[in-house]
């Protein structure tokens, strides 16, 4: 029987500001700073621009009417709708200067840490139930060994860390990819949350794929909400870091200019997927970043630092995919293993996987396959390397034969010949240079 991933519940937009669980003059300096850097006039582009219902809008509006840091300026034209016009006061205006000195933060308002929390179990990476229909559909590119199915769709079901080793070449990489494609569904992601009054931007069209909103009718007479617009609806995130990966990366972003936060990586990538790829080739040692995954693997948290130095959780719901082309017994001890919760070994194709391999690049990239080419490859080359086979060499070697081809002014074509150049150039020879 396959199972089912339950659809995610949207989080729903707040009906007034006492659901809002921000202080009231974080949520209005909010309001006066946005006014003030977007000059906006009207309730309907304020609520568009912090991300609030018109009704909750309005009460903030009134709010600061109420502490004279707003006025209305009376009816504008039709093209407003009829909307009343609003303009920040002079005391609005220094009250505004002011705020914009101790945060340059405005627009979409913050979603506290706490209320986020929620939304975080709601859509939760532990939840995704992944059929074997789906991996094999998500790695349908790839031509892999139904034992490493046996394996991988456990792992990803489960949620839990994985790190997958093996000889280099051989797709890890790719069969991260294929895990993320596999999940299919969507996340809120908010595009900033508060803790202490400090506001930490999450949203990042660089890691996040945002998913097209409903085209609304024209006519309609009002936007209709259809969840929290604090949040930005995606695609499951994934984090893909390699080499460049440091342990700071993993700590909140302060910006000294805006005095607001970024959030770091591993956050960013809640509800979805972090690989970290060629582990081993970083700054800090594997064992070093382990070392730092121990708290969040284990308890499904994570904890941060203000500048200030206040430490405080967050919450850790990430499928964490170490990727590595070392043998584990080399890079980690035996406690930092255990808590990785699957280990899975990446080997090359056998013989009959590799042609198979072979035979797809080539029709793919237009190269007539040659019996004769093909046992040359065989019986010739692959016995001086022991009979080693990788999934990246079928690529290599077409796409020498294609640049021999089209260097000689030939059609694409393979034979012994064209399979000895292209030979020639995926390994160094081993000997020693006179100097």
């Amino acid at each position: 029987m396959n199972m089912q991933t339950p659809t995610v519940t949207a989080p729903p937009p707040p009906k007034g500001l006492g659901e809002m669980k921000l202080p009231l003059v974080m949520m209005r300096d909010i309001l006066l700073k946005t006014m003030f850097r977007k000059t906006l006039d009207t309730v309907t582009d304020l609520s568009e621009a912090i991300c609030l219902p018109g009704s909750v809008t309005q009460e903030l509006v009134d709010l600061a009417r109420d502490q004279k840091l707003l006025e209305a300026t009376g009816t504008l034209n039709a093209n407003s709708g009829n909307e009343m016009g609003y303009q920040l006061t002079d005391a609005g205006r220094a009250r505004a200067l002011d705020a914009l000195s101790q945060s340059e933060y405005f627009g979409a308002m913050p979603v506290p840490l706490d209320v986020y929390r929620e939304q975080v179990k709601r859509q939760s990476i532990r939840n995704i139930r992944v059929s074997r229909q789906q991996l094999t559909a998500a790695m349908g590119h790839l031509i892999l060994p139904d034992s490493l199915l046996d394996h991988l769709g456990p792992a990803v079901s489960a949620g839990r860390s994985i790190l997958m080793y093996g000889p280099p070449g051989n797709g890890k990489s790719s069969i991260s990819n294929g895990i993320r494609d596999a999940l299919g569904d969507r996340v809120y992601v908010p595009r900033a949350i508060e803790y202490a009054g400090q506001v930490i931007t999450v949203y990042d069209p660089i890691v996040h794929t945002a998913i097209a909103p409903e085209v609304e009718d024209p006519n309609a007479l009002r936007k209709h909400r259809r969840f929290d617009e604090r949040y930005v609806c995606c695609e499951r995130p994934t984090v893909v870091t390699g080499g460049e990966l440091s342990l700071s990366m993993l700590d909140l972003v302060y910006n000294p200019t805006a005095r607001t936060y970024q959030a770091p990586l591993q956050l960013k990538s809640t509800g979805g997927i972090f690989i970290v790829d060629d582990l081993g080739r970083q700054a800090e040692s594997p064992q070093a970043l382990v070392n730092r995954w121990i708290v969040p693997l284990e308890e499904s948290k994570d904890i941060l630092a203000l500048q200030s130095g206040e430490k405080f959780e967050v919450p850790f719901d990430t499928l964490v995919i170490f990727s590595t082309n070392f043998h584990p017994n080399e890079i980690f001890d035996q406690a930092a293993l255990r808590r990785i919760f699957f280990k899975i070994k990446i080997d090359g194709p056998d013989q009959e996987n590799f042609l198979k391999i072979f035979a797809l690049v080539a029709r793919k990239k237009g190269v007539p396959l040659d019996e004769a080419a093909l046992v040359h490859l065989l019986k010739t080359k692959y016995p001086t390397i022991n009979n080693v086979y990788a999934n990246y060499q079928p690529v290599f070697l077409i796409d020498q034969m294609i640049s021999i081809c089209e260097f000689e002014g030939i059609p694409y074509q393979m034979s012994p010949d064209l399979i000895d150049r292209a030979w020639a150039n995926m390994f160094v020879k081993d000997e020693t240079i006179v100097k």
